[in-house]
């Protein structure tokens, strides 16, 4: 072996050594692009400082004198890699976990000393499903089943007995809506202090028959200081036309004022709407005399037992009669407010306000005999009915 390739041998294995410190720095770098860091896409990142790599001290290597040759003096250059001078990361000191997850799927926990821009780490835990409110089985509740059930009571079948009830009857019944009924009503039986005494007034109706066909009675008349200033009876046929309505035809005799007298008389009488008791009249007497009354109340309940009733009466005659004080035209208007209190429903008293006005040729008759035209009085009385 010569002593050129001796030189190149040592010249080499310096080469190689120098050459080891510069792999052992160059293998502690960390090959990011294998790390499965989850990192926020704009998080800024601190700035790296880099770690300053010393360099090894090179060793001398020992160079034994070669011995030249003779007329020959070359030195050989082996190119020796530097080391690496490219700053390394040190993700360790920044407190990062650096350790690969053990599988693709499982996440990176948050690294520690760095927050989500954002977002706050406690809203990021796993929530806790044992604690929420599960739905509730409306089913296990009583009575709230949703499976149809059967009955408490089972519907016994249909037999013919049943079938033979659910048909019509093969005769007409109306004859059991043609059984006699009766009623008697006083509707005023009342009292007042006048200026010759007490007064006293009745008016009442009474009817027998069946729902079509009645006989009906109607009476009033009024008494001062014991004596009777006007009385009449009527006795009348009524036949049913309409619902709550009859058509009334008969006769009607006066027993006061003068001399007793009768008329025919022919009308209407019941339930107009809004619960309005409504009669109307019209008379034909003797001589052409011709007369009509119409009376309208109403019954207001300011509660069950107590009764509000408003009424007006109006009476007009075709012919002046002086003998009994009436004047052709409008005779006389009578209105009242009168409260009763029904104990039952067959008595109740009460008591009231009534006004009484003469006009035309039956206000002039009564100025001649001295007789009051205006009149008002308060009353106290009783209303039956059985």
């Amino acid at each position: 072996m010569t002593s050129t390739t001796l030189f190149r041998i040592g010249l080499l294995s310096a080469a190689i050594v120098l050459a080891l410190p510069a792999q052992r720095v160059s293998a502690q770098e960390v090959d990011h692009s294998k790390m499965q860091m989850p990192m926020p896409m704009n998080m800024p990142m601190p700035p790296a400082k880099p770690k300053p790599v010393t360099k090894p001290a090179k060793k001398q290597a020992t160079k034994k004198p070669k011995p030249a040759e003779s007329g020959k003096h070359t030195t050989h250059q082996s190119a020796v890699p530097k080391p690496s001078t490219t700053p390394v990361m040190d993700h360790a000191a920044m407190g990062h976990d650096v350790s690969m997850p053990t599988t693709s799927d499982q996440a990176m926990p948050p690294m520690e000393g760095m927050e989500m821009p954002g977002t706050d780490i406690q809203e990021q835990q796993p929530m806790d499903h044992s604690t929420m409110a599960m739905p509730m089985d409306h089913s296990s509740m009583p009575g709230m089943s949703m499976a149809p059930t059967e009955p408490l009571t089972p519907i016994p079948p249909l037999t013919d007995a049943d079938r033979a009830a659910a048909q019509p009857p093969a005769m007409h019944m109306e004859h059991l809506d043609n059984s006699i009924q009766s009623y008697t009503l006083i509707d005023r039986l009342e009292t007042w202090n006048a200026d010759h005494g007490a007064g006293m007034k009745w008016e009442g109706q009474s009817w027998i028959g069946t729902d079509l066909n009645r006989l009906w009675l109607r009476s009033e008349g009024e008494r001062v200081d014991g004596r009777t200033e006007s009385a009449n009876l009527e006795v009348l046929y009524g036949r049913s036309v309409a619902t709550w309505w009859d058509v009334v035809a008969g006769v009607r005799h006066d027993f006061k004022p003068g001399g007793s007298q009768d008329f025919a008389a022919i009308g209407v009488m019941g339930l107009a709407p809004y619960k309005f008791e409504v009669e109307a009249t019209a008379y034909l007497g003797p001589s052409g005399q011709t007369a009509a009354r119409f009376e309208v109340e109403y019954e207001t309940l300011l509660t069950n037992r107590l009764i509000l009733q408003p009424l007006l009466e109006v009476n007009l005659y075709g012919k002046d009669d002086p003998r009994r004080g009436i004047g052709s035209g409008l005779s006389t208007v009578e209105a009242g407010l009168r409260l009763r209190y029904e104990f039952t429903r067959q008595f109740a008293p009460y008591i009231g306000v009534v006004r009484e006005r003469a006009f035309g040729g039956t206000a002039d008759l009564r100025r001649a005999d001295d007789e009051d035209i205006d009149d008002t009085r308060f009353v106290a009385g009783l209303r039956i009915w059985f």
